[in-house]
């Protein structure tokens, strides 16, 4: 118990009366979020009118109630657990995943130094064995939690480098990417300082995979550039479409030339726990190395990323720098000092949350979801297909499903759809989002959440329709 002097902010009796009624706040929320369908997704207020609400200076002395200020937080948020949210790649997360950052929260310790985070560090390596497993890696490969798939990618490409190098013999080297790839795969590229030409683009199919034969030509492109080609990055699966990349086929060509083959399979990597489509992972296991977001398939807040190599000495090649305060030997004798395979010195616990989720409902449960997210895309698919006023762009790979409204006398679909999803978020009906494909724009869903319903997936198609009837009103006036 702190003495009587102790700021009031530190009191645990003031934390025990905070937190019950926040938690009272948060089930409160949880049970109109996830059953009240009329309850806006998001209550779109103008960006202007938001900073009204939220003062942009702060006070001397203290001006706001703590629980009355989260309850406005959580009143104007974008409710994710709502089963009309179907927008961004960013589930409504596990409720007792956000108690386990509460305690990470509360305890701080960072896991550069295992002194910092000895429980932490024992279940971050248990952690990545799994997510190595899941892919299809044997129990010799090692890697790191970090904050997101885009520094995850540029952590694996920093490896990617220090262990080809060799090949460039003075040449500027080159990596072969999907025009379908996420962009933080080209934004590594130019971080590292190689330019943006480095990342030499490769076509994709009318399935928006990266096509396998045209890999001799982009590696012949990036030679007549005078680079030296050394990676290619692979997709499981793509952001915009959910398209998993023939990964057997590419591991093929990248074991003809000596390159190191990347996955981002940030999206798509919890497919391996499902027994019925761990074949779209096919390859991954040849892989040099793969990034894998709990924060996606498996329920997770965000941010938490496996980067796991396949041999665990390139796990130790981006960050092997000494610091006398911190790090003492090598990567290799310090293996329990996670600092030697990760950008972050103040790094998260981020297992706790991962650790606890799979410890306390075990793998099928997370196999399961999986398992019905994807089935749920192949129905919804089934009724677009079924309908003559909507346009499938792709049979769904995972849980991502682009498609378009088409009804007939429409001249101009692009305007009407990019109309139709501007209307629905601003009403808070649903939340979906877009993406242009190369027949224009389309509507596109992410079903991450497990309330969400065919029931639900039809009710979005009928106010698609009616919205279009209202976006076409306004177009025409």
């Amino acid at each position: 118990m702190p003495d009587s002097s102790a700021p009031d902010a530190f009191h645990p009796e003031t934390f025990r009366k905070q937190g019950h009624a926040l938690i009272d706040t948060l089930a409160d929320y949880l049970a109109r979020a996830t059953t009240d369908t009329a309850m806006p997704v998001l209550p779109w207020v103008e960006p202007d009118a938001m900073l009204q609400r939220w003062p942009q200076t702060f006070p001397e002395r203290p001006a706001d109630d703590l629980n009355a200020l989260l309850a406005r937080a959580v009143d104007q948020a974008n409710h994710l657990h709502h089963p009309h949210y179907m927008g961004h790649q960013v589930p409504g997360p596990m409720p007792m995943a956000a108690l386990c950052d509460m305690v990470a929260s509360l305890l701080n310790n960072g896991m550069a130094v295992y002194e910092m985070g000895p429980q932490g560090v024992a279940m971050e390596r248990a952690l990545i064995k799994f997510m190595g497993g899941v892919v299809g890696f044997d129990a010799a490969c090692d890697g790191v939690l970090t904050s997101g798939g885009s520094v995850g990618n540029l952590t694996a490409l920093l490896a990617m480098r220090r262990v080809k190098e060799s090949m460039l013999n003075g040449k500027p080297p080159a990596v072969l990417v999907s025009d379908q790839a996420h962009y933080s795969v080209k934004r590594a590229v130019k971080i590292m300082g190689w330019g943006e030409g480095a990342a030499i683009p490769v076509p994709s199919d009318d399935e928006f995979r990266l096509r396998p034969d045209a890999l001799p030509e982009a590696y012949k492109r990036a030679e007549e550039a005078g680079r030296r080609p050394i990676c290619v990055v692979g997709s499981a699966c793509t952001t915009a479409t959910g398209s998993y990349d023939p990964l057997a086929a590419i591991a093929n060509f990248c074991a003809k030339h000596d390159l190191w083959f990347h996955v981002d399979a940030a999206h798509g990597g919890p497919a391996g726990l499902s027994e019925k489509y761990r074949h779209l992972l096919n390859g991954c296991e040849r892989a040099d190395s793969v990034v894998f977001d709990a924060h996606k398939m498996m329920l997770m807040p965000a941010l938490v990323t496996g980067v796991i190599f396949r041999d665990a000495a390139h796990s130790f090649c981006t960050f092997d720098d000494r610091a006398s305060y911190l790090i003492e030997k090598s990567p290799q004798e310090e293996w329990y000092n996670p600092g030697h395979r990760t950008m972050e010195c103040t790094k998260r616990m981020l297992c706790l949350k991962v650790y606890a989720g799979l410890m306390c409902y075990g793998t099928t449960f997370f196999a399961d979801y999986v398992t019905r997210q994807y089935d749920l895309a192949r129905t919804f698919a089934g009724k677009i297909n079924d309908s003559d006023d909507f346009e499938l762009a792709i049979e769904p790979d995972c849980n991502i499903v682009c498609f378009r409204h088409t009804p007939k006398g429409v001249s101009d679909v692009d305007a009407l759809n990019t109309a139709i999803r501007k209307r629905l978020v601003r009403s808070g009906a649903f939340y979906i989002v877009q993406a242009k494909l190369p027949k224009g724009w389309h509507l596109r869903v992410t079903l991450l959440n497990p309330l969400t319903t065919e029931t639900h997936l039809a009710k979005l198609l009928d106010t698609v329709r009616a919205t279009a009837t209202e976006c076409q009103s306004a177009l025409e006036s």
